[in-house]
């Protein structure tokens, strides 16, 4: 039937529009799990962590892609906030650092208890849907938060952490960054050491997911290889779209389908298009894309707010999320495909950690080797007297042999 030129624009706005009402029906019921936000951190920069100032008010805060009312008009329900403190912090103070934006992400349900519930496992995501809240889960980035130490890491577990991402933007003592992949910073894991091993370990038997999010590819294909749970990408998009490593390679994309992880789909434009500018149909591609490799239930969204600078055409803040599932159903994305990428396939890989975890499971208890630590803020408490230290008689034997020669000397 012959339509007049004029009727087109008309008929493609009745469209959109369908498509962004069924997007909002969906997600009436399935709201956005994302995967990480960067609000705390503006918390921290901007108001030293004081949520009490009448400018921190998250209901009329201003300049940030966050406050309550986008959260709401994006249909988001639950949300990892990142708990970040940056690489400059290793060695220093970065268990301090970690504590206070874990600090700051409870005190933001407490504060707006009508808004953000606090929760720990899959069910308490489950029961926030049901009470309209934004289930709040605590996502801790950098290795370097842990200090090299499996203690820190159980009690970052218990005071609510339920991901952490393997490093940032640095190597660990104990795991390679994206950045050796680039050539800027030199391999000295040449993925996960020893210990790496040990703490990817301990986190399957805590039941705390990891996140590939920022690591090099040879730690990628470690932890996936070593990890008995499935892993996720709590922010990154695919690198056969962009060529930048902070992106997911096709091959580990066929891991990540074989493990039943997850890729949360970043959307700084950096990571998108490969320049300053991208538009959201670019993040649909990424979408489509890593749909096509590892499977529909390899995907989610990790928009990475407020933690990037420039952000797609369409996805200025979190209340566009409606546009982008809108965009997935115009691409023909089923509906139990977008709950999928909405909710439930994190849903999944949560449920499937919290069941390898085993705190019946004797913990993992040997700590990393003294030589491995910069010593320069850090004692050496309980190295001395350490059982392993008994059970190297040639390193014992030559410390005895240096100390006889100075006394002969004297």
């Amino acid at each position: 039937m012959w339509i007049s030129w004029w009727l087109w624009p008309l008929v493609a706005i009745c469209a959109g529009d369908r498509f962004r009402d069924e997007a909002e029906r969906i997600m009436r019921g399935t709201p956005v799990i994302d995967g990480h936000n960067d609000l705390p951190w503006q918390l921290l920069t901007r108001f030293n962590n004081q949520l009490q100032v009448e400018a921190a008010n998250l209901t009329s805060l201003t300049h940030t892609h966050t406050n309550i009312p986008k959260l709401k008009a994006g249909f988001v329900g639950g949300q990892f906030w990142s708990a970040y403190t940056p690489c400059d912090t290793q060695n220093k103070d970065a268990v301090k650092r970690t504590l206070e934006q874990i600090d700051v992400i409870h005190r933001m349900c407490q504060m707006y208890p009508e808004t953000f519930v606090c929760v720990t496992n899959s069910t308490g995501i489950r029961q926030a849907f049901q009470e309209g809240k934004i289930a709040s889960l605590v996502g801790v980035e950098g290795g370097h938060s842990i200090d090299s130490s499996l203690g820190v890491l159980r009690t970052l577990y218990h005071l609510g952490m339920r991901y952490m991402t393997l490093t940032h933007s640095c190597n660990t003592p104990w795991a390679d960054n994206w950045l050796v992949d680039t050539g800027e910073d030199k391999g000295e894991s040449q993925g996960l050491s020893p210990f790496g091993q040990r703490v990817v370990k301990e986190m399957n038997r805590l039941g705390v997911i990891i996140d590939l999010a920022h690591v090099s590819v040879s730690t990628m294909k470690d932890a996936l290889s070593l990890s008995k749970a499935p892993v996720l990408f709590s922010h990154s998009s695919a690198y056969s779209l962009c060529q930048h490593r902070r992106n997911v390679p096709d091959d580990v994309l066929q891991l990540v389908n074989q493990t039943g992880s997850l890729v949360m789909v970043n959307f700084y434009n950096d990571y998108v298009s490969c320049k300053k500018e991208a538009t959201l149909s670019q993040v649909a591609d990424h979408l489509d894309h890593i749909k096509k490799v590892a499977g529909a239930g390899a995907v989610g969204f990790g928009g990475d707010f407020d933690g990037v600078s420039r952000l797609p055409l369409g996805l200025e803040d979190v209340s566009k999320y409606p546009d982008l599932v809108a965009e997935l159903l115009r691409r023909q994305w089923t509906e139990a495909e977008v709950r999928g990428v909405l909710a439930n396939n994190l849903l999944r890989v949560f449920e499937a950690v919290e069941q390898v975890s085993d705190h019946t499971q004797t913990p993992e208890e040997e700590p990393i080797s003294l030589d491995k630590l910069q010593d320069s803020c850090r004692t050496n408490y309980g190295y001395s007297e350490a059982p392993s230290f008994h059970h190297q008689p040639r390193v014992l034997l030559a410390s005895l042999t240096t100390v006889l020669l100075g006394l002969c000397l004297l």
